[in-house]
């Protein structure tokens, strides 16, 4: 069982600084079911493991960077995360791709003991993004986010990434607005059908023309 609210898992740093991609996880990664919790629900988004395999080729450090408010509400424990996360890890990696990290934050304001608390790991807080780039050795000043939430968005703006790319997948089309009201932030903001199409776009601004 996890004895804290935060969980991490990591590779060893990168002997220089990278430009790493930082990936929600549900709604981008694999399907939304709302608060995941079983291996049964956890289905893979069609074109995630191809773009996944299309970073690693490249050497950018792929990093999932997860809110696990359920389990602060009691919907679920540790234990269920982690067989799930393992699960979803290995249907990547029978596809060719692998993370470079996970980071998970189980903190909510309106959890239960110790858990409410508007954690600095919880998202909209850059608190996983930096304990990543401190520990993979990554330069968030050439480093990206893809989610499907304002606060996805909203956490790289926090951790002044070079940009941040909505998803239209999970909730990502109800969220357009919102994320488009924050166009104005030095933040490059773009909106994306599929998390193929965001991985382009990074390759792209990374100086990969394909």
């Amino acid at each position: 069982m996890q004895p804290s609210g935060t969980f991490h898992r990591h590779n060893e740093p990168y002997p220089t600084a990278t430009p790493a991609v930082f990936l929600d996880r549900d709604g981008v990664l694999v399907e939304e079911t709302g608060y995941l919790h079983t291996i049964q629900d956890a289905i893979l988004i069609s074109d995630a493991p191809h773009a996944i395999r299309r970073l690693n080729q490249r050497h950018i450090p792929a990093v999932i960077i997860t809110n696990q408010a359920g389990i602060a509400r009691g919907y679920y424990t540790w234990e269920d995360f982690h067989l799930v996360q393992t699960h979803i890890e290995r249907q990547f990696q029978n596809h060719g791709a692998l993370f470079d990290g996970i980071w998970a934050c189980a903190h909510h304001p309106q959890g239960a003991g110790p858990l409410a608390s508007h954690h600095p790991f919880r998202k909209p807080n850059p608190g996983m993004i930096l304990d990543a780039a401190s520990k993979l050795n990554l330069d968030l000043s050439r480093s990206w986010l893809i989610g499907d939430k304002t606060i996805d968005i909203k956490a790289a703006l926090n951790a002044s990434l070079a940009g941040a790319i909505l998803v239209r997948t999970g909730y990502g089309k109800s969220m357009e607005d919102e994320v488009h009201a924050l166009a104005s932030s030095p933040t490059s903001i773009h909106v994306c059908d599929t998390l193929a199409a965001a991985v382009t776009v990074i390759l792209h601004h990374l100086g990969y023309n394909e």
